[in-house]
C-alpha cells in the first residue's frame, strides 16, 4: 500500500499486535535549510495526524531535530512512510525508530496501549 493510502487507513489498536513508535529526527543540515523545508514537512505530517497514525509531532529542545509519536502500522510500513518525508528526501534529517509496547499507561493513553497492560492514574 502506498504511503498516501496508509494515511487514510484507520489505525489498528495494540490488541492487533501493533506497537507504538517514537521517531527521532536528527537534522543533518543547517536550520536555514530545515526552515526552508518546514512547510513541506508539515504538509507531510498533517494527513497522518488527521488519520491517527501520528499522535503528536514537534521539535526537540534544543532544536536539533524532531519527534513523532506513531502507531497503527508496522515498523516496515512506518520506515517506508518516513522515507517520503521531505526532510528525509532532501537530506535535511535522518530518523531513528524506537518501537515499544506499553507495560503501564495512564487511562488517557489506553487507546494506544496494549490492552493486556495495567492502567495507572486518572
Amino acid at each position: 500500500m502506498p504511503p498516501s493510502a496508509r494515511a487514510r487507513t484507520a489505525w489498528k489498536p495494540a490488541a492487533e499486535g501493533i506497537a507504538v513508535f517514537v521517531v527521532l529526527l536528527r537534522y543533518t543540515k543547517p536550520l536555514a535549510e530545515v526552515d526552508r523545508l518546514m512547510d513541506r514537512h508539515v504538509a507531510f505530517l498533517e494527513p497522518h495526524l488527521r488519520a491517527g497514525t501520528f499522535a503528536a509531532a514537534g521539535r526537540q529542545l534544543p532544536r536539533t531535530g524532531g519527534v513523532i509519536l506513531a502507531r497503527g502500522l508496522t515498523r516496515d510500513a512506518l520506515e517506508a512512510l518516513l522515507q517520503t518525508d521531505p526532510f528525509v528526501q532532501e537530506g535535511a534529517a535522518t530518523f531513528e525508530i524506537v518501537e515499544f509496547r506499553t507495560s503501564l499507561h495512564h487511562r488517557e493513553f489506553a487507546r494506544w496501549a496494549d490492552p493486556k497492560t495495567r492502567t495507572v492514574g486518572g
